[in-house]
């Protein structure tokens, strides 16, 4: 038996049905060109026959990726299959993909037919679809709930049909995973054509075991896994395609397979997916949350410092993002702490580790997580409620409306001195940024920006998130105000800040070095 798994993402299908809005053609193209990047071997783009939208999308990305199949989606009616045929006729190759329900709550109460109606409807779509391709993929929809003996009916007939490709979904995600994978094995030691067609499948979320439920089929001999860019799909969602790519990858000394996909570009394809689809990915998502490779507890930091793989089975990097995190909260240790401060270039007798570990453990506690720019503070006692800050607004004003700039104006207090400028900007903040950009004399970029709401409804507190990188450094400045442009502005004024405390630290360290010298 072939050791590749095809990976089959539906995630412009069965993904884009749970969305609360439907997505536009470019953006279905963005996304099914990143999924080709991605390596996937076969995307299903679409349903043509649901809308002329969708008929248009799928033929639009039929014409453009060339390096993946590009797959239809139809019901085993003749209509469907005929839309699917000529939305992917530009393609050189293409598959058709045609299902129908077997499990008996859905043929008697959904389709209101006995199931010899039923096979025969498959069999008759398999061979319609047939005469425009070769690539013909077959579902047995609900097929977890379908009694064994009907099922090894279905796929045998729709094999013999000249089905290439059997697709054995779980469509309620009902099955646990020993009864899935039993599932497949039944099918393989009991159709006797099982080996003319490649066996697939699609599992769903509902009971949170899409993923099990695909590697125990993989485990009994299927070759295609129907998956999804972070698990998006009906209901719960779908198998995850990049859950079910890392196990194999991770796990291939038990599971024995492989597959083509490139796991360096599934991060950036996560972030394409979650940011056009408008589906946050929950922090704690495995692979590509934003937590799955941050350490926050002590004993697990201990372990990083000395071995990566004591608490990481995989490496950031082997999907695409930057590095390990490791958070500093109140669960760090004095380790973490000494190995922050020598990685921003301080020597252990620049500092004394009690009294900054205690000063650090009453900043955690008040603030949640620290940052480099804090610890520095902490070191040097400058500290924002004992020092006037250097950067302070004293007053702004921005407009903004359907126009094609909007505008700002800032007075900004520079140490002793004030200073006013305007700028404009593709929107509110960006004008703001720019006028305050006016008012310093350094370099910065703005690396990354969010804003979020503290409370409830109306009332709730805008709270604006930034990360500036200045001299090959971030620095991550913090703003709240009812005005989110407000907050904005004084989230980049936090960020300034810390960059004024590091060049007073530069200052204060070379001054040390030069008296070293002058002395010796």
């Amino acid at each position: 038996m072939d050791n590749k798994v095809i990976i089959f993402d539906t995630t412009l299908r069965d993904g884009e049905q749970a969305l609360t809005a439907s997505l536009s053609v470019h953006e279905k193209l963005q996304i099914a060109q990143a999924i080709e990047r991605l390596g996937v071997d076969i995307i299903e783009a679409g349903f043509p026959v649901s809308s002329p939208g969708d008929f248009n999308s799928v033929q639009q990305i039929a014409k453009t990726v060339k390096n993946s199949i590009v797959c239809g989606l139809s019901r085993a009616v003749e209509g469907d299959i005929k839309a699917c045929a000529d939305a992917l006729s530009v393609a050189e190759q293409f598959r058709i993909h045609t299902f129908i329900s077997t499990s008996d709550v859905h043929v008697q109460q959904k389709l209101r037919k006995d199931f010899s109606d039923v096979e025969a409807m498959a069999v008759h779509a398999v061979k319609y679809a047939r005469q425009f391709t070769d690539d013909v993929e077959f579902s047995c929809e609900d097929a977890g709930r379908t009694p064994i003996d009907n099922l090894c009916r279905m796929v045998e007939n729709a094999i013999k049909a000249g089905a290439t490709t059997i697709n054995i979904p779980d469509t309620v995600g009902y099955t646990l995973p020993h009864e899935f994978g039993g599932i497949i094995d039944n099918l393989f030691n009991r159709v006797p054509n099982i080996d003319q067609a490649i066996i697939s499948v699609h599992c769903h979320n509902d009971l949170g075991l899409a993923v099990a439920n695909s590697v125990a089929a993989v485990n009994a001999g299927a070759r295609q896994i129907e998956c999804t860019i972070n698990g998006i799909g009906e209901r719960a969602g779908n198998a995850s395609l990049e859950e079910v790519a890392m196990i194999m990858k991770t796990r291939a000394d038990i599971l024995g397979v492989h597959t083509g996909i490139n796991h360096q570009e599934i991060a950036r394809t996560s972030k394409l997916v979650s940011h056009l689809c408008n589906m946050p990915v929950q922090p704690n998502k495995a692979i590509v949350g934003s937590n799955a490779f941050s350490h926050s507890s002590g004993i697990h930091q201990d372990g990083m410092l000395k071995a990566s793989n004591t608490y990481e089975i995989m490496t950031p990097e082997s999907v695409g993002i930057a590095k390990t995190k490791l958070n500093l909260t109140s669960r760090s240790g004095r380790h973490v702490i000494k190995h922050r401060m020598e990685s921003l270039g301080y020597q252990e007798s620049d500092f004394d580790l009690d009294t900054l570990y205690t000063d650090f453990l009453k900043l955690a506690d008040k603030k949640g997580q620290v940052f480099d720019d804090d610890l520095e503070a902490l070191l040097f006692n400058i500290q924002q409620h004992d020092t006037k800050e250097h950067y302070r607004i004293e007053d702004l004003q921005v407009q903004s409306g359907t126009s094609k700039f909007a505008t700002a104006g800032v007075k900004l207090a520079v140490g002793d001195e004030q200073m006013m400028e305007s700028a404009t900007g593709n929107g509110p903040v960006d004008a703001l940024y720019q006028a305050i950009k006016k008012c310093i004399n350094d370099d910065i970029e703005v690396a990354d920006y969010k804003i979020s709401n503290k409370g409830e409804g109306e009332d709730g507190l805008g709270v604006a998130n930034i990360v500036v990188h200045w001299q090959q450094r971030n620095f991550h400045g913090y703003g709240i105000a009812t005005d989110v442009i407000e907050a904005s502005g004084q989230a980049l004024i936090s960020a300034l800040n810390a960059i004024h405390r590091a060049k007073q630290i530069q200052n204060i360290r070379e001054q040390k070095a030069n008296r070293k010298v002058s002395n010796s």
